[in-house]
C-alpha cells in the first residue's frame, strides 16, 4: 500500500491521494462520501447488496454482498487502504478481523457503543451530558417497573436496528402496556430494550462534529423537523440563544474527545422550553440533517469525514449563508422534479436510486436564504409535501 503512512491503532497518519476507501454501504451518504473522495484525489471501493447502488454509480469498483458476508468484507480490505461505512448497523466483529488487511480509522468501539441504546446513553450520561431518564427492560415485568419510576408518556426501543420510527412503540397509557404485553403472550416476544421518558422539548434539533483522532471542530446547531418519524426539514442554523448553542458546541467536543473521534458524528438533541439541551441519539457517521452543509458551509460534512479518516488537518467550518434542506422522498419524486424549471434557488440532488419507493429518501432540495422563515413557507406553498402530516 504505497499510498498509506504510518497506521497506529487503526488510524493513519496521513492517507495520500492515489489511495483507496473502501465504504460499506452503497446508498445516498456513501454516494456523497465518494464525491468529496473523489475530489480529494482518492479511489473507492463500495461494498453493497444491490448493483450499481448508489455509491457504485462513482466508485471504481464494487463488491456485490450482504454487508454481513466476512468473505466480502474481507475482499473490500484486500482492494482497500482503510475501511469506514455510511450506516452503524455494520458488523464490528467483522471489521476488527480485517484490520490487518486496513486500516479502520474510526475504530470498532464506537460502532459498538451506537449499535446498542443502552451502552450509548450510558456514554452520554458519563461524559457529563443529558438524556432522557431511561432504563434498560428485557421483559414485561421490567417493563412494569421501569414504568413505576419513568412514567407515561415514554417509549419503549429495541436496544438494537431501527430506524426512522422502526422498533419503537409509544407508551401513553396501561392500554398501550397491554398491546405489547400481548405482542409477547402470542409469541411475538420481548426483544432486549429500553424505555426512555418523554422530553418536553421545544423543538427538535442536531449538530456535527468532526474529528481526525486529536482536533475536533463543529459544524453550526441546527433545527429539524419530522413528519412520520422521518426527518423532514432542517433549518441551518437553529435560532438559539448564545448559551444553547455554547452548551451544544461543547457536550460535541466531549463526547467526540471521548470516542477519540476519527471522521463525523452526528448528535441528535432535544432543545427544551427552558433551554436546556439533551441528547437523544448518536450516530457514527455523515448525517441527513448534515445535507444543507454541502452549500451552505466552507466545507460539508462529507468533506470533514473524509478528511477525518484520512487523517488530514480540520478548519473550523464556517456557515456561509443560511440555509433550509429539504428531503425528497418517493412519492415527492414527480412534483419536485416538475418544478425545477420554476426554481432556480433550489439545488437539487438525486441519488439516483433505481426504484422509487414511497417514504424511501430519494433526494434533497436545499436553498440558500437570508429568510429562513419565508424560504420554509415558499417550500411548503408549492405543494410538495402536502401528504406529510404535521405532528
Amino acid at each position: 500500500m504505497p499510498s498509506l503512512s504510518e497506521e497506529t491503532n487503526g488510524r493513519v497518519e496521513r492517507l495520500m491521494p492515489g489511495a483507496t476507501i473502501g465504504i460499506i454501504g452503497g446508498g445516498q451518504l456513501g454516494r456523497m462520501m465518494a464525491l468529496s473522495a473523489r475530489y480529494m484525489g482518492f479511489r473507492i471501493g463500495v461494498l453493497d447488496p444491490t448493483p450499481d447502488c448508489p455509491t457504485a454509480q462513482v466508485a471504481d469498483f464494487q463488491v456485490t454482498a450482504e454487508y454481513d458476508d466476512i468473505t466480502a468484507i474481507r475482499e473490500l480490505a484486500e482492494k482497500s487502504d482503510v475501511l469506514t461505512y455510511e450506516f452503524e448497523n455494520v458488523n464490528a466483529d467483522a471489521i476488527d478481523e480485517v484490520r490487518a488487511l486496513a486500516a479502520a480509522p474510526q475504530g470498532t468501539d464506537l460502532l459498538r457503543v451506537t449499535q446498542d441504546r443502552v451502552n450509548e446513553k450510558q456514554f452520554i450520561n458519563d461524559h457529563g451530558t443529558p438524556t432522557a431518564p431511561w432504563k434498560a427492560v428485557n421483559s414485561v415485568e421490567e417493563l412494569d417497573s421501569a414504568l413505576d419510576e419513568i412514567h407515561y408518556p415514554a417509549v419503549l426501543k429495541t436496544r438494537s436496528g431501527g430506524y426512522d420510527g422502526h422498533g419503537q412503540t409509544v407508551l401513553k397509557s396501561d392500554a398501550d402496556l397491554e398491546k405489547v404485553r400481548a405482542r409477547a403472550d402470542r409469541g411475538g416476544g420481548f426483544p432486549p430494550s429500553i424505555l426512555e421518558g418523554f422530553v418536553d422539548f421545544a423543538f427538535e434539533s442536531s449538530i456535527l462534529v468532526a474529528g481526525n483522532g486529536k482536533d475536533y471542530v463543529t459544524f453550526p446547531i441546527v433545527r429539524n423537523e419530522h413528519r412520520s418519524n422521518i426527518l423532514h426539514m432542517t433549518i441551518a442554523p437553529a435560532e438559539v440563544s448564545e448559551a444553547v448553542a455554547k452548551e451544544a458546541h461543547e457536550l460535541a467536543l466531549r463526547l467526540a474527545q471521548g470516542f477519540e473521534l476519527a471522521g463525523i458524528l452526528a448528535i441528535e438533541l432535544f432543545v427544551t422550553k427552558d433551554e436546556r439541551v439533551i441528547v437523544n441519539e448518536l450516530a457514527p457517521r455523515p448525517h441527513n440533517s448534515g445535507h444543507y452543509t454541502i452549500e451552505a458551509c466552507s466545507f460539508d460534512q462529507f468533506d470533514a469525514h473524509i478528511r477525518g479518516i484520512a487523517g488530514w488537518p480540520l478548519e473550523q467550518p464556517e456557515l456561509l449563508k443560511p440555509a433550509v434542506m429539504v428531503n425528497v422522498l418517493g412519492q415527492h419524486v414527480a412534483s419536485t422534479r416538475a418544478l425545477i424549471a420554476e426554481h432556480p434557488e433550489w439545488s437539487m440532488h438525486d441519488y439516483c436510486k433505481a426504484e422509487v419507493r414511497h417514504d424511501r429518501k430519494m433526494g434533497h432540495i436545499t436553498v440558500l436564504t437570508n429568510d429562513t422563515e419565508r424560504t420554509v413557507a415558499d417550500l411548503e406553498r408549492t405543494g410538495c409535501w402536502d401528504d406529510l402530516k404535521k405532528i
